[in-house]
């Protein structure tokens, strides 16, 4: 493992952040590199500012550091996409492709590419759907993961490239705050249930979604990178699974462990979204190929996240005093 050496695109981000110090506690902190648009307030490691649509400075930089691997998780999230859909589409693919030509012509070892439900839509099934489903997404982030995941499969047919894909349901974790993702309101919540306010949520109470927390989706990501490729079958994107459940469902786990919490529902945009994708997720291939399985439900996930967020916020108490 130690003389792999890898890029991490949008390092920055909700899984980049806790992806990049996964990689570092495994590979060793000098043999993984950090990027993004911006400089993080603080770096635990190597960090270089890095536009995913500048192909010439991602090659300089690829070749300058050695890197044998590349995680590229810049991307413009489907709520956010929906707001600049041109723009969306132009820094989720070209970013894509100048990933894809580096990783060809300086012949890596492995491209990971994370893909998600939103390449699911209205009239693919909404219940355990599977991975050979039709894909009709309907927002352009889900189009440009759809696409993404098609590009994928054709550098591993064409040219031999190491692609590996998972598509993300929801992403849960204490770490970060939330991205501008549909199903970020599933990270808000905890922090007005610590914070002591009433969650004004932007779904409708009874909207199932899939979900998986943080740690899961890190642990899963590993195990797929390093999973034999002989053993892996799906070239184009995995499902991944972990839990379903609606907003209701959450605010009733939460109030399991603080009975005062409450929320109330006024959805928008985003329940359009939300409409269009799964409940729930088969991830058969997943767990035949590569071990697959998640450790979290509902209960677990929840009172992890209020653990984390309260000693976080006990942290931040103790320091301003």
């Amino acid at each position: 493992m130690a003389t792999e050496r890898i890029l991490i695109t949008g390092a920055n981000g909700q899984i980049g952040s806790v992806l990049t110090q996964a990689l570092r506690e495994r590979y060793g902190t000098d043999h993984v590199v950090a990027s993004d648009i911006r400089q993080p307030a603080e770096a635990a490691g190597p960090f270089f500012t890095l536009d995913v649509l500048d192909g010439e400075a991602m090659a300089a930089l690829i070749k300058r550091e050695s890197i044998t691997q590349v995680y590229h998780l810049a991307a413009i999230l489907s709520a956010k996409g929906e707001e600049a859909p041109l723009h969306t589409w132009e820094i989720n693919m070209q970013g894509l492709f100048n990933v894809l030509e580096v990783a060809r012509t300086h012949q890596l070892h492995k491209v990971f590419y994370p893909s998600s439900i939103a390449v699911f839509g209205s009239r693919t099934e909404k219940l355990l759907t599977p991975q050979w489903a039709h894909l009709y997404p309907e927002t352009v982030y889900g189009i440009s993961k759809a696409a993404g995941e098609y590009w994928a499969l054709y550098y591993h047919t064409r040219y031999g490239l190491d692609v590996r894909s998972v598509r993300y349901p929801g992403i849960i974790g204490y770490q970060s705050l939330p991205g501008g993702g549909t199903t970020d309101y599933a990270v808000d919540i905890f922090h007005k249930a610590i914070e002591g306010q009433t969650f004004s949520c932007f779904l409708k109470a009874t909207t199932a979604l899939p979900m998986l927390y943080m740690d899961d989706a890190i642990r899963g990501t590993l195990e797929l990178m390093e999973a034999p490729a002989s053993q892996l079958t799906v070239r184009s994107s995995y499902n991944l699974a972990g839990m379903s459940f609606t907003p209701a469902e959450l605010a009733a786990s939460i109030q399991e462990f603080i009975p005062a919490f409450s929320i109330s529902y006024q959805p928008d945009f985003r329940q359009q979204i939300a409409d269009s994708w799964p409940a729930s997720i088969d991830d058969s291939e997943a767990r035949a190929d590569w071990g697959w399985e998640p450790s979290f439900d509902l209960r677990a996930m929840t009172k992890d996240m209020l653990h984390h967020l309260r000693q976080r916020r006990s942290a931040s108490d103790t320091a301003a005093l």
